[in-house]
């Protein structure tokens, strides 16, 4: 399917936007692409169990200082089923600890063109990949297949912003947190 600038009236279709300089997004039942705003880096991932594990919002600081944003919308991937289809050697890392609550290490990886981030990795989950869901090429799988199940750190999450309804809320990380209420 050719990128569009608005949805197409057909629910059930793709919507791959023309959005910056990556215009070779896909999705299949299967497996989709995540793409840099500048098409540089292309990422390919499951779409299902097991490699995809979570989706989820997250309200900690940290994501709201680094996703320049209230929140950010995440989902996670397991290593072996988070493959690059172009553009690995376009990524640059930037790696801290000092404000992660459990001071595991956090490591995001950016492209060097254009500076999208395009996952984070924690050293207290190893083999998990947080990808953000901005750069996911079929807007129409945020709705669907990797509409967040999960709130995180809700107690950071700011007064004019509500619950999700029907979404499971954590107090701190959703990995070990006190659950607060709701679920799918």
């Amino acid at each position: 399917m050719a990128p569009t600038q608005g949805p197409p009236t057909d629910k059930s279709q793709p919507w791959l936007p023309l959005v910056g300089g990556g215009n070779d997004g896909w999705s299949t039942e299967t497996e989709a692409t995540a793409t840099c705003f500048c098409g540089a880096v292309q990422l390919k991932f499951p779409l299902q169990g097991p490699g995809l594990v979570e989706t989820f919002i997250c309200h900690c600081v940290d994501c709201r200082k680094v996703s320049v944003s209230m929140f950010a919308t995440n989902f996670t991937i397991a290593d072996p089923y988070l493959t690059y289809t172009r553009g690995q050697d376009n990524l640059t890392a930037y790696a801290q600890s000092r404000t992660i609550a459990t001071n595991n290490t956090m490591t995001n990886y950016f492209c060097k063109t254009c500076g999208t981030l395009m996952y984070r990795a924690s050293s207290g989950h190893e083999g998990l990949n947080a990808v953000r869901m901005g750069v996911v090429d079929d807007y129409r799988l945020h709705e669907g297949k990797l509409r967040p199940r999960v709130e995180q750190f809700v107690e950071s999450r700011v007064g004019w912003l509500l619950p999700v309804e029907g979404m499971k809320q954590f107090e701190g990380s959703m990995w070990g947190g006190k659950v607060l209420a709701g679920g799918v």
